[in-house]
């Protein structure tokens, strides 16, 4: 994602620090997982300088010799051009024309291969990977090919690539500086599990000889022979472990969603928590699990919703939760208290994510109606995922590019009103999280609810004119954008005035004073001690409550 945001401080009895990285997370959905047979990935784009919006780029046909700039996702830095495609597809923000969709987390890798020589970042590799490719495993090999022609120039990723057949994993990272082209894998996620990851490599061992689930670069192993990071057998080979050695500070605030992800899908596994905090001898977390239920969409979004909660992690548990049992902490993570050591944990749903999608892919019908990119800007706890098809010719003006940046608020802007509403609602997150999540239970249900018939509608359409189809989806996901805006200004509206001042208002718009939670009265007494206790003269009467 653009800008990184910091990774997460050690938070063991080593108390290392840990450098400034990227923080997304994925989650791959299989057809066989799925209730309606659909493929799904999520991604949620986190960094406190990433502006949400939806990029929109048209299908075009390229003269011979036209070139392609390419230009740094996290900086907006030009790094060079490379050929056209003669073809290419539309992409409305991470899904083509074709329903292809890809996402990304930042697993960065050992810093020996950072600097490579080369001009494709992992942003423009994704968006070149949408605009030429049909298919997943076509994806996979424009990307790989791309990297080895022109040379890669991020550090490790883990990227998701999914269509309507299959999702795979792709973990590339670069050779270190001056050193052109990437070492890296993809494995398909086995049909009826589930997989994700969140800015740790996690590919280990893997079969050399199956190239229907899993592809590699030729030197994969060799590679990390030459460089003396692996001496066993090929068979034996971690591409993890050799290029992304774990450490305690990523076991925790990056492996730690991916094991919140799992727990919740699959309680039965009764998945242990032990390799996530770093308990000697613990076994790695499967790479995919089976879900104790076909998942559907809205079972996708809400695991998009996390904080730990009810786990040993759980944010809204310690005194800084604060009075409103906020399950936000704000940057830094990590902090030191008489030379101690300590850190906040990294869930799922943050505050600085700048955009989220759940991709939903359908073999089962015509790709402008199959693709649906369920969108939505700010973050994923209180997000409204707008289904955004991957058909449309535009996208709604409130989410579009160009309608306003990171430079300056915006009434105009869906990531700033939905900012402005959690940013509002954390003061009080507590109360407020309850309107917040009944407006989008209201709006994500509804759109769930039309879905059929919409689909219906279109799929007629389309049998007769698949540009007719196009321009009614284009209508719906557009209307769908402007009503998702417009509520939840209103919303924002209504919470500015049931909320001000610390007071509540009740339905009858009479204003109430509620209690803080109890754990906070004795947090504070504790604290304040004789301070804060109520004085009284010694034939004070006594007044009523």
């Amino acid at each position: 994602m653009r800008k990184p945001a910091a990774l997460l401080v050690l938070a063991t009895t080593l108390a290392l620090a840990a450098p400034d990285a990227p923080a997304c997370t994925n989650i791959l959905v299989t057809k066989g997982a799925s209730a309606d047979g659909s493929t799904m990935i999520t991604y949620a784009a986190d960094s406190h300088e990433l502006y949400g919006e939806l990029y929109f780029t048209p299908a075009g046909v390229h003269t011979f010799g036209a070139m392609r700039e390419i230009v740094e996702w996290d900086t907006g830095k030009t790094l060079g051009r490379i050929p056209q495609a003669p073809v290419t597809y539309q992409v409305v923000g991470n899904i083509n024309e074709h329903q292809v969709s890809i996402g990304e987390t930042t697993f960065g890798g050992r810093k020996e291969l950072e600097g490579p020589s080369g001009i494709i970042d992992y942003g423009s590799l994704m968006w070149i990977g949408l605009e030429r490719s049909k298919t997943a495993r076509e994806a996979i090999e424009v990307m790989t090919k791309l990297v080895d022609e022109f040379g890669y120039a991020s550090s490790g990723e883990s990227i998701s690539i999914a269509d309507p057949n299959e999702a795979w994993v792709l973990e590339i990272i670069g050779k270190g500086e001056g050193q052109k082209g990437a070492v890296w894998v993809a494995v398909k996620v086995p049909d009826g599990t589930i997989s994700a990851h969140a800015n740790q490599a996690r590919i280990r061992q893997f079969p050399r000889n199956d190239p229907k689930n899993v592809l590699f670069s030729k030197d994969v192993v060799s590679f990390a022979r030459d460089k003396g990071w692996f001496t066993g057998k090929d068979e034996e080979f971690s591409f993890a472990d050799a290029y992304a050695p774990l450490r305690a500070s990523t076991l925790r605030s990056c492996d730690g969603r991916v094991w919140s992800v799992f727990r919740r899908a699959a309680p039965s596994l009764n998945l242990s928590s032990d390799w996530i905090l770093a308990v000697p001898g613990a076994k790695p977390m499967p790479w995919a699990i089976k879900p104790d239920r076909k998942l559907t969409a809205k079972d996708v979004m809400e695991l998009m919703r996390d904080h730990f909660e009810g786990t040993e992690l759980d944010m809204t548990k310690d005194i800084g939760a604060g009075p409103f049992v906020l399950p936000y902490r704000w940057r830094p993570m990590g902090f030191k208290v008489d030379g101690v050591d300590y850190v906040h944990e990294r869930a799922i749903s943050t505050q600085q994510t700048g955009y989220s999608f759940v991709a939903q892919l359908r073999s089962f019908l015509p790709n402008p109606v199959g693709g649906v990119l369920w969108f939505g800007v700010d973050d994923t706890y209180s997000t409204v995922y707008t289904p955004m098809y991957c058909g449309i010719r535009e996208v709604p003006k409130s989410f579009a590019v160009g309608t306003a940046d990171f430079s300056a608020f915006s009434w105009d802007s869906a990531f700033w009103v939905f900012n402005f509403v959690t940013n509002w609602a954390y003061s009080r997150y507590s109360d407020m999280i309850v309107d917040v999540r009944a407006a989008q239970d209201e709006l994500e249900g509804r759109f769930l609810a039309e879905q059929p018939e919409i689909e219906k509608e279109a799929v007629r359409l389309h049998a007769a004119s698949p540009a007719a189809a196009r321009d009614y989806l284009t209508k719906y996901s557009v209307g769908a954008g402007d009503l998702v805006f417009a509520r939840w200004k209103k919303l924002g509206d209504h919470l500015l005035w049931k909320y001000m001042d610390g007071n509540v208002r009740d339905t009858q718009g009479g204003v109430t004073h509620p209690r803080y939670r109890e754990e906070w009265y004795r947090a504070i007494a504790k604290d304040g001690g004789d301070r804060l206790k109520a004085r009284k003269l010694p034939e004070e009467p006594k007044r009523p409550e």
